[in-house]
């Protein structure tokens, strides 16, 4: 039998890996006395993604440390949370999200009856506690509240009320369930110095905070639960896995911005210690690395290919994912993810005797808009109209795009701007050239005709997710067939608003770093 370990060991078990800890001389002090009793919330929100193995990865080594460890389902917040988890889907959302983090820390071979596991509303609506929340509002600035969720609160152009509570009560959790210490992600740094701040003024302790560094998505960008092509779902099937790999940006030997790469640092190394890429013979067999930073420096020198990366991730993926996806194979959690996450754009059934019923939703989250960076444009060789770009959108190779912008925006605007791209239109050859999609445009209303380049945000990375308020969830069709006339069916509530912002019925186009805007043409069209 192993010695228990000392107090520096388990704080080494405790803190590696971390981006950040805060409260280092009290977190020793208690482990001088006793075990540390510690507690990582998620909000039962969008399905979790492999980047959840991240934080499991650090419960089993809070286990190993001896710390009594509470996993919090914190399915209030998830309402409050500008109802990204609505009502009547909250306790489904709970249960699956109960069954998924549970299956993954038995994929990982942490043993679930060392964990205790608690729901918000299981304390949240207690009389005590809304008591202290009234408390804790009457002490509490509006600025306070609202910078303290900037980075985990949805923003939006006119927040709700809820999102400015939501912070409070992540506060308030650390002192009902009697933790010394919250674990979450670096993104949650500032509610845990608003919690650091407000919870002494209410007579209740400082609590010891704790942070995992953010994992990167497939598009370079965080990995969300909203971005579909930035995550790979934990049911994800083999072939989806596939298709987001090879999505995925991985630019040989650029080791910035690597979604790819920094998927292997912070999910696989920590879980197997070493990580094997899988080559042919001819170009040098396979190779086991058993430090990233080795691995990290072969695909800088380009010893490493980004397709034998892809196609070792995937393998190694894919075995962490089998027993998770062969324990929702049964007939009761298939009923219990449809019905926590049913498909928006899944056709309603017809009403007896209608004829000529639409078969599918028309609905914004079925176009695949992106953000593109133009690498290179030229003159069509066959239309003096017509430019032939090539444009970054977080793929292995930039994608050939034919624009009829050559009378409204010089070669030199255009040349490594960002602009937003329509992805899964069908390839069609123009005048000889086929475009593999389309840039979207504003467009001025009356004569003369002016058109500018919608602009997303600046800082966005290519490839990162366009979507419109409120349609954040859905994957992309594949490709938009033509006869259903998908694009031309929502392009017609397409509009740029009085303030320049590019919109579809009155919802702005949105990137996780805020609105799609045009430069002028307020009032505009899109083309």
């Amino acid at each position: 039998m192993e010695p228990a370990p000392g107090p520096q060991e388990k704080y080494h078990l405790i803190t590696r890996n971390l981006q950040e800890v805060l409260g280092e001389d009290k977190l020793m002090a208690i482990l001088k006395e006793r075990e540390l009793k510690i507690y990582w919330g998620t909000a039962t929100t969008g399905k979790p993604h492999v980047a959840y193995f991240v934080p499991m990865s650090k419960i089993a080594d809070f286990l190993k440390a001896g710390c009594e460890v509470t996993i919090l389902f914190a399915d209030l917040h998830a309402y409050l949370d500008n109802m990204k988890a609505p009502w009547e889907l909250l306790e489904l959302r709970t249960r699956y999200y109960e069954n998924v983090i549970k299956a993954m820390l038995e994929s990982i071979g942490v043993p679930l009856e060392k964990l205790k596991f608690v729901r918000g509303t299981d304390y949240q609506l207690s009389k005590e506690y809304t008591l202290d929340v009234y408390r804790l509002s009457s002490v509490v600035t509006q600025h306070d509240a609202k910078k303290a969720g900037a980075e985990v609160v949805k923003q939006v152009e006119h927040p709700l009320l809820s999102g400015l509570l939501y912070p409070g009560l992540q506060a308030l959790d650390e002192e009902y369930l009697k933790a010394d210490a919250q674990f979450g992600g670096v993104d949650q740094r500032k509610i845990f110095t608003f919690a650091e701040k407000y919870l002494p003024s209410l007579g209740y302790a400082k609590r010891v905070h704790l942070m995992n560094p953010m994992v990167p998505g497939l598009t370079g960008s965080k990995m969300s639960s909203s971005e579909e092509d930035s995550k790979i779902d934990l049911l994800d099937r083999k072939e989806d896995v596939k298709k987001k790999l090879k999505k995925a940006f991985c630019e040989p030997g650029n080791v910035e911005n690597n979604g790819v790469l920094s998927f292997i640092k912070h999910v696989l190394f920590p879980l197997k210690s070493e990580f094997v890429i899988l080559r042919e013979e001819k170009w040098g067999g396979n190779k086991t690395y058993t430090t990233y930073e080795a691995l990290e420096k072969d695909f800088a020198e380009q010893v490493v290919h980004p397709g034998d990366l892809k196609n070792s991730v995937e393998v190694a993926l894919n075995k962490l994912l089998d027993p998770i996806r062969e324990k929702f194979n049964s007939p009761e959690l298939k009923k219990l993810t449809n019905a926590a996450y049913p498909n928006p754009s899944k056709a309603k059934p017809a009403e007896k005797g209608t004829k000529n019923s639409e078969p599918e939703d028309v609905i914004p989250s079925r176009l695949d808009i992106r953000v593109g960076k133009v690498i290179s444009v030229e003159k069509h060789p066959d239309a003096d109209s017509l430019y032939v770009e090539k444009i970054d959108v977080g793929e292995p190779e930039p994608r050939t795009v034919v624009s009829g912008l050559v009378q409204f925006v010089p070669k030199e605007q255009l040349q490594d701007r960002l602009v937003v791209l329509l992805c899964n239109l069908k390839p069609q050859k123009m005048r000889g050239v086929e475009s593999q999609g389309m840039v979207l445009c504003a467009s001025s209303v009356g004569e003369p005709r002016q058109v500018e380049p919608l602009d997303p945000p600046a800082g966005c990375c290519a490839g990162e997710r366009v979507y419109v308020e409120g349609y954040e969830g859905g994957e992309p069709d594949d490709e938009l067939k033509p006869k259903k006339k998908v694009f031309e069916k929502l392009q017609a509530d397409f509009c740029i608003s009085e303030d320049c912002v590019a919109q579809w019925k009155q919802k702005n186009f949105l990137t996780k770093l805020g609105r799609v805007c045009c430069k002028s043409l307020k009032g505009g069209s899109i083309s």
